[in-house]
């Protein structure tokens, strides 16, 4: 009967080194694979900038074609929603919603006449919310794909 009691009581439970070995392959599995799973992130956020400036360069041809002309930098994104005073050849809203922040939660800088062309300057600075930059820190710019 003691060996019984003995047994099970040896038996019950999880050892404390078991639950050790167990952390540290939980610790080494998230240092391993957390950094990519944040890079994935960061590359999203930079993809989903670049199709909302494709979206907003859409709606800004079909506003030229309307008026003649795109937005002045006054006017900004906002003309692509709301009819800007006096101009009577507007047929928007040129985009279903709101004009969006930048994926990192910022506006986007808007310029016309821009300095890189015959069309528009369109900027969200990047993970850093600054002028220039690398990688996800990098502005993301209209006139370049």
């Amino acid at each position: 009967m003691k060996n019984l009691r003995r047994r099970r009581r040896n038996q019950a439970g999880v050892t404390l080194i078991e639950m050790l070995v167990v952390v540290t392959i939980i610790a080494l599995f998230a240092a391993v694979v957390g950094p990519r799973l944040l890079n994935r992130g960061d590359q999203a956020r930079m993809v989903a900038c670049r199709t909302q400036l494709d979206a907003f360069a859409t709606a800004l041809g079909a506003y030229k074609l309307d008026t003649g002309l795109f937005p002045s930098s006054e006017q900004g994104l906002q003309a692509l929603r709301q009819r800007p005073q006096g101009l009577n050849q507007w047929q928007g809203p040129y985009l279903p919603k709101e004009i969006p922040m930048d994926p990192w939660g910022r506006p986007y800088l808007y310029k016309f006449p821009g300095e890189h062309g015959d069309e528009p300057d369109i900027v969200s600075l990047g993970a850093d919310g600054q002028p220039g930059g690398e990688g996800i820190n990098a502005d993301i710019v209209s006139w370049r794909n």
